[in-house]
């Protein structure tokens, strides 16, 4: 088993912060340590200094983006990560269920990622909330929209609200993006008024998170068990 020492978490906590970890050569297993000391790392860091996130429990998962494809099968690879393209979109696959990864790759254009049902009854409460940061160097971007399919027609809705998050340089604060990564906006009906639908919403099918990546290296997003009111 590979063993860490306090010169390879430090080194390796770097990488993580400034998006290079995809770039060096490390088995799932490595990896999967490595995101282990970074996690708590950043946590005493955030704890000392605030980032705008709320306190306590958490479920994490970064995005990382890598400037070249992975060919591992990643199916079942629960990291609390997933690999994009530095620059291209993913379409992350969203199923319902417990927080996991259930494919880490997502530079062959796919991904996906199983999570709750946020909003059984659509009341605009959430029962739980996520934020987002950007990390890496400074300069990179990215957009994430929530979509899925009607299942009548066969017609891909995408939500009129995405987040949009750049790296600039300074410290990186979380934001919370209940709205538009747990609920599509659309008008399914045609009639001018856009409607919400909660994911897992049975009005529509196949829901997904559309990634469009422009150099941005690490997204990270906190999935807490607090509401957000988004009416």
């Amino acid at each position: 088993m590979y063993r860490l020492n306090a010169t390879s978490i430090a080194m390796t906590v770097g990488l993580f912060g400034c998006g290079q970890i995809g770039e060096i050569g490390l088995t799932d297993e490595q990896l999967a340590e490595f995101q282990a000391a970074y996690d708590g790392a950043t946590a005493v860091a955030d704890a000392l200094r605030g980032n705008d996130a709320p306190s306590g429990a958490h479920y994490n998962l970064n995005l990382i983006g890598v400037p070249k494809s992975k060919s591992a099968d990643m199916t079942g690879n629960d990291g609390h990560r997933i690999f994009v393209p530095l620059a291209g979109t993913t379409k992350i696959l969203l199923a319902e269920g417990e927080f996991a990864v259930l494919d880490a790759n997502g530079t062959d254009g796919t991904a996906k990622f199983q999570l709750p049902s946020p909003d059984p009854e659509n009341d605009g409460v959430t029962e739980y909330s996520v934020f987002s940061r950007a990390l890496g160097t400074p300069g990179g971007s990215s957009s994430m929209t929530t979509c899925a399919t009607d299942p009548v027609s066969g017609e891909e809705y995408c939500s009129i609200y995405s987040t949009v998050s750049t790296r600039t340089s300074g410290k990186s604060s979380f934001s919370n993006v209940s709205r538009e990564l747990l609920y599509a906006y659309v008008d399914l009906d045609g009639d001018g008024m856009v409607e919400r639908y909660p994911l897992f919403d049975d009005t529509l099918q196949d829901y997904f998170w559309d990634y469009d990546n422009s150099g941005l290296k690490l997204l990270q997003l906190r999935f807490y068990p607090i509401p957000t009111d988004v009416n």
